[in-house]
Formats: structure tokens, C-alpha cells, sequence
């Protein structure tokens, strides 16, 4: 009978759009998807991988121990690693392909190589490399690791202080890899070598937690396993400085003049307004990414701009949500001056948030300047996602916040489309200083839907503390809503069976 096949997969730093196309094909095709993880079960390569499984059958390898101090860690990390392997072996030899999962690059520091000593030479083994850490976490600082004939010497953080120490002076660029509690010592190896004003750092590359800074301004503390210190390259930093003082233009007009003769274009900038989708880097769309990436501004509420990945050659402005037009002229008069802005919105730009504000005050005052929008996963889409199809019929759009527009307007809207069995998403239902809205609603709409009628109580969708459930209409408690929670109310159509809701497509019954 003829074996399965063995697949070392990286899966890269975080970030499940760094994936090679190879690991994706890989991971779909598989038989059986394994990776490690701690006793908790949580596993970072599964979550990065989470959205290319489906039917395979998965292999947990939870690790007996971790960082905790144990008489005889290494045996029983040797033990655990033959069990697992064994686990692999009876499925290669039913004949299923196996491919292991393995965070940035099976082969650097990867866990997966422990499998592959073991398996490689009973089964067809291939390793597929993955982007590592070093790189992501140079893309995140936007800073070459080395340049021309420069040496890159990569160091575990779990070496003693002084051989640390003694490696960082000799080389002309480093990586330190496995910090957490280890961070103290490299620190230290860092300043007797000279280096600590050099260092940077970074944790969690690509992810939507991603941290970086200069290493000595760092807790600590709060350094996670998931970093890295990164010493970059003395040449580049030479030759940028030089470069830029070669280059630069005597002033802002000889600057513009520069540009219109390289570009027939007109020197008047762009604004692109990006729908940021409702939290997880991962519904951000390509074309909304690169639109960030070539921004030299990104502009917008302050805990939205948050979410957008630090670029040290962009200038971030940040505002409070309740200066919509003053921000979009903002943006508009940057762009007026030549520059490529970015307006950031969460969800969809166009649903309740800065796309309208900026088309508005660009159609008043600044008709020269050229303004894009592109869209994003709207919030009532990804909790409608997360608990089945209640949108899979005709549904409307209302925002319960009475600040742009009275009550009065809300509840003649709520009316008109609960009088026609319409799925309703409810925007914006309650804030610090709106706490009868909720309530009001739900009297009216008991007027034209039965008790029982589903509700969809989704709150901060796709960020940390994310918490979709169904209750019925009758028992909805307005206490419990606030800003960050989005309503969806089903109509008389809207079925709950288990733990999906879904609207059918085919109009049975009821007045619409």
C-alpha cells in the first residue's frame, strides 16, 4: 500500500496574507493538518491558518511543558515529540497526506524539524518554507537588515549574557530571536556590546497586536515569547542619510516643479478613503492595503488610525469621532498640497462612517482634488458571518443615534420597514450619553414582530472581546448594548435552528 506523503508547511509571522501560494494549496489539499500548542490548545499556526481548513482531519500536539522549570524537560520533550511522530506515522501509513503545520519557517528554530528527524527517511517528506520572523519584523520597521557586503548574524536570546554580548560586537547586523523572559539578558548583552541605542524592537510582526519601538524604551514585563530584537544595518543608515542630503530639494516649489516634469499628472495629491473592515487584518482587502501602504498620511478617528500597521515614512493624524468634516477638509488640504492621503473608516466607508463626509465637503470647496473610496466587510456582514444567513433576504440599514437626525426621522424609518417584515441592522444603537434608544426601539418594533422574533446581538466583532448570541425579541435587555454592539432583527421569515440564524430566500408567507 502506498504511504501518505510529509509536509513541513510554514506558515509565516502571523499575518495569513503572508502565506506562500504553495502552503495554501498544501493545507486545502491535506488529509490530515497537525501543529503544536500549548496545554491551553490554543495553536498561533492553526489560527493563522484557520481559514484554509475545512474537512481535514486535525492533529493537536500539545506540548507537555513549555517554559516552566522541570526536573527532566529535556526527556519529556523527547518522549512528547516520539509520541507525536508516532501519531503521523499511522496516518502516512493508511496512505493520508500529512501536512505540519509550523509558525514563519519549518527550518528556523521550528518545531517541525523535530518531525522531520524522525519521519524524513520512512516517508516522502517536503519542506515548504515560510516568510521567517527576522524578515517581517525588518518589513515592519521598514529597515534593510543588511546591505552590501554587511553580515547578519541571528542569535537565540537563551545564549548567556556574555557570549551574547561577544557576538553582537563582532557582527555588523543581528537578530535575537526567543525573547520573553529572556529580554532582560539580551538587554544587558546589548549594552556591553555597545549596541543599545542601535537595537529595535518588535513583537508579533504582521499580526494585528504588532508592537515595535526602540528596544531600551521597552517594559520588560510585557515582552512577550512572539519578539525579536533587531540590530539593523550601519550601511544603510549611512548611505539613506547621504542619499537624502544628495537628494533633497531646496524647497517645497522646486520640489512640486520636480514632480510635474517626471509626471504629466498634476501636482494635486490624492485622498483615498479605506474601508478598514470591522477589526481583523485579515478582511482587509489587497486593494484597500496597498492604498495604506502608499499613503504619505493617514488620517482619521484615533482608534481607528491604531489599526493601520506603523510606517515610520507616514505622517498618522489622529481626531475624535465627532469632526467628520473637519477632518475630511483636513485630509483635502493635505492633498491639495501634493500629498497621497488616506482617510481610514472601520467597516465599510460608505455605511455610517467618512466616505460620505469627504465625497461632500471634496463637491463643496475642493473640486480639484482628486478622492477615491474604496469598500470594505461591513459590520452587519461579518456578525451576520459569524451566526449564519440572517441577511439572505431583503434587509435596511437604520443608525439609532439621534445626533445628525431626530428621533423623530429614526422612528418613522423603524416603522416603514418593520411594517415591511424587513431584516433590520441597527447601527450605532447606544453611547455613554444615548441610553434610551435601545429600549424605545424595541417597543416599537414589538408593534409588527412577534416576541419570539430573533435578535442577533453581535459586539466587537473580530476584535478581543468578540461576543455574537441570539436572543429573542421580547427578552432583549437594552442595559447590555452599547456603542461597539450591532443589532440584527430578524423578520417573520428568520429562522433559528441550533446555533444558525438564517433568512430564506424564497418568500413564503407575511405582507412584503
Amino acid at each position: 500500500m502506498t504511504t501518505g506523503r510529509l509536509y513541513g508547511v510554514g506558515v509565516g509571522p502571523g499575518d495569513p496574507g503572508l502565506m506562500t501560494v504553495k502552503a495554501v494549496d498544501l493545507i486545502r489539499a491535506a488529509d490530515v493538518v497537525a501543529y503544536h500548542c500549548a496545554r491551553h490548545g490554543r495553536s498561533n499556526a492553526r489560527r493563522i491558518a484557520a481559514g484554509y481548513l475545512g474537512t481535514q482531519i486535525e492533529e493537536a500536539l500539545t506540548y507537555p511543558v513549555t517554559t516552566e522549570d522541570t526536573d527532566d524537560y529535556q526527556g519529556r520533550i523527547d518522549a512528547f515529540y516520539t509520541e507525536a511522530a508516532a501519531r503521523l506515522a499511522a496516518h502516512l501509513d493508511a496512505g493520508r497526506d500529512v501536512v505540519v503545520l509550523s509558525e514563519g519557517d519549518p527550518f528556523f528554530y521550528g518545531s517541525y524539524m523535530h518531525l522531520h528527524k524522525r519521519l524524513a527517511h520512512r516517508y516522502a517528506a517536503e519542506v515548504v518554507p515560510g516568510v521567517t520572523s527576522v524578515s517581517a519584523a525588518a518589513a515592519t520597521l521598514g529597515t534593510p537588515l543588511v546591505e552590501r557586503d554587511e553580515v547578519l548574524t541571528v542569535l537565540p536570546g537563551t545564549l548567556p549574557p556574555d557570549e551574547l554580548a561577544r557576538r553582537l560586537a563582532d557582527t555588523d547586523a543581528a537578530a535575537v530571536m526567543k525573547l520573553g523572559r529572556t529580554f532582560t539578558g539580551v538587554r544587558t548583552a546589548l549594552r556591553v556590546a555597545g549596541r543599545a541605542d542601535e537595537a529595535r524592537y518588535v513583537e508579533r510582526a504582521s499580526q494585528p497586536e504588532e508592537r515595535q519601538g526602540r528596544l531600551e524604551d521597552v517594559d520588560p514585563a510585557s515582552v512577550p515569547y512572539f519578539s525579536v530584537g533587531i540590530v539593523p544595518s550601519r550601511v544603510h543608515v549611512a548611505t539613506t542619510e547621504q542619499a537624502r542630503a544628495d537628494g533633497a530639494p531646496r524647497d517645497r516649489k522646486a520640489s512640486l516643479l520636480a514632480s510635474s516634469d517626471s509626471d504629466a499628472t498634476s501636482s494635486t495629491g490624492l485622498v483615498t478613503v479605506v474601508g478598514l473592515g470591522p477589526g481583523s487584518r485579515d478582511r482587509l482587502t489587497p486593494e484597500a492595503f496597498s492604498a495604506l501602504t502608499a499613503a504619505d498620511d493617514v488620517v482619521g478617528y484615533t482608534t481607528y488610525v491604531a489599526r493601520v500597521p506603523v510606517n515610520p515614512r507616514q505622517r498618522v493624524h489622529g481626531s475624535d469621532n465627532k469632526v467628520e468634516s473637519e477632518r475630511a477638509a483636513f485630509a483635502l488640504d493635505l492633498a491639495r498640497s501634493g500629498r497621497r492621503v488616506a482617510v481610514v473608516s472601520s467597516g465599510d466607508p460608505g455605511v455610517f462612517a467618512m466616505a460620505s463626509a469627504v465625497v461632500e465637503v471634496a463637491a463643496e470647496d475642493y473640486p480639484d482634488v482628486e478622492v477615491r473610496v474604496l469598500p470594505g466587510v461591513t459590520a452587519a456582514h461579518a456578525v451576520a458571518a459569524r451566526i449564519g444567513a440572517p441577511l439572505g433576504h431583503d434587509y435596511a440599514t437604520i443608525s439609532l443615534s439621534d445626533r445628525l437626525k431626530s428621533w423623530e426621522v429614526v422612528e418613522r424609518r423603524l416603522a416603514a420597514v418593520a411594517d415591511a417584515d424587513m431584516v433590520i441592522a441597527l447601527y450605532n444603537p447606544a453611547s455613554r450619553s444615548r441610553t434610551w434608544q435601545v429600549e424605545a426601539a424595541k417597543e416599537l418594533l414589538l408593534k409588527y414582530r412577534d416576541d419570539a422574533t430573533p435578535v442577533i446581538v453581535g459586539r466587537d466583532v473580530d476584535g478581543p472581546e468578540e461576543s455574537v448570541r441570539v436572543v429573542e425579541l421580547g427578552a432583549l435587555e437594552p442595559s447590555e448594548i452599547d456603542m461597539r454592539t450591532l443589532l440584527i432583527i430578524g423578520s417573520s421569515q428568520t429562522r433559528w435552528v441550533a446555533d444558525r440564524v438564517f433568512s430564506p430566500r424564497r418568500w413564503t408567507s407575511g405582507p412584503a
